[in-house]
């Protein structure tokens, strides 16, 4: 990726703890995969973006099975962001171990609420998320 980055990307190298999202996960893909298959799963009811492509899962199924294929695939946030944006949403809230991904969306879409959630007690900054005073 970092070869030829998509056109208006910036390609960073990350601090990160392990080879998260690279073919050296593939073990660990396999018992994401494997534990998957025994889960039967609900139907999202709100939009998932899969972070390999930036597209919504299309069903509980797919999730599961989009769960697991992230594990050996790299992120592509900026088509998380490029998606996000032609939804127009109007705030942003990144899962725990949180902060990078926001720290993103706050430089490529200036002016969206964004809420990194740390710790158990910011979920409840959660409601004035996206709010317009």
């Amino acid at each position: 990726l970092a070869a030829n980055p998509p056109e208006k990307a910036r390609v960073r190298a990350l601090p990160v703890a392990g080879a998260f999202h690279t073919r050296y996960m593939a073990p660990a893909q396999d018992a994401v995969a494997e534990a998957a298959a025994k889960i039967t799963p609900n139907e999202p009811t709100r939009t998932l973006l899969s972070n390999s492509d930036g597209k919504p899962v299309a069903s509980g199924a797919d999730a599961l099975s989009k769960l697991a294929a992230q594990v050996t695939r790299p992120v592509r946030w900026d088509l998380c962001t490029a998606t996000l944006r032609e939804a127009n949403v109007d705030g942003i809230a990144e899962l725990p171990p949180a902060g990078t991904l926001v720290g993103i969306a706050k430089r490529e879409m200036r002016g969206t609420p964004t809420l990194a959630l740390k710790t158990p007690g910011d979920i409840s900054a959660l409601a004035e998320l996206g709010k317009v005073s």
